[in-house]
């Protein structure tokens, strides 16, 4: 695949509809870390101001970069090769392996299984947004999950959530790493 160049009207319209898209967040943060009214910020030292636009920027290319990896692992996940992928990007297989180390041969991956307290809990690494959830059956018999809205970021995270969980709705009593129990 060649990397796909763009025309100098279409560059000029990309770089329209990225600063369209830059000034409203630009402002907002420059907002709210002068405490500034919005229609007061860019009034400002001109250095300040400019400085402002760049950290914005960067708020920018943290994001592209994070829907860069996205896309990656999305064809990877389709069956593209590490070859393929540095080729999209204008770089070597090595590059794109570098680059996205987990976007290729990365297939499902098995849950991880906790017992504890007479309960179980699997742990799900939900590959299309990179968090993890849980699912579980306490020993009461309550079922219970992750808030759909707020998957965990790790699976020692997703760990600390199903075993909090798991506990809370455990048989008897149970012992703390000191020997006592409790209720």
């Amino acid at each position: 695949m060649v990397t796909p160049e763009i025309t100098p009207e279409e560059r000029s319209a990309l770089d329209k509809a990225l600063l369209d898209a830059l000034t409203p967040l630009a402002s907002a943060l420059r907002a709210r870390a002068t405490g500034l009214p919005e229609e007061r910020v860019w009034s400002e030292d001109p250095v300040e101001v400019a400085l402002s636009v760049l950290a914005t920027w960067k708020v920018v290319d943290t994001r592209v970069g994070h829907l860069t990896a996205t896309a990656a692992g999305t064809a990877g996940a389709c069956g593209a090769s590490y070859e393929r992928l540095g080729a999209a990007w204008g770089i070597t297989r090595q590059g794109a392996r570098k680059k996205w180390p987990d976007a290729v041969g990365r297939g499902p991956v098995a849950p991880v299984v906790l017992e504890l307290f007479g309960g179980r809990a699997e742990l799900i690494d939900d590959q299309s947004s990179g968090r993890w959830r849980w699912t579980g059956l306490g020993a009461d018999g309550t079922r219970g999950a992750a808030d759909p809205g707020t998957p965990s970021a790790t699976k020692e995270e997703a760990a600390a959530y199903a075993g909090a969980f798991l506990r809370e709705h455990g048989t008897g009593p149970v012992q703390d790493p000191s020997g006592r129990s409790s209720a």
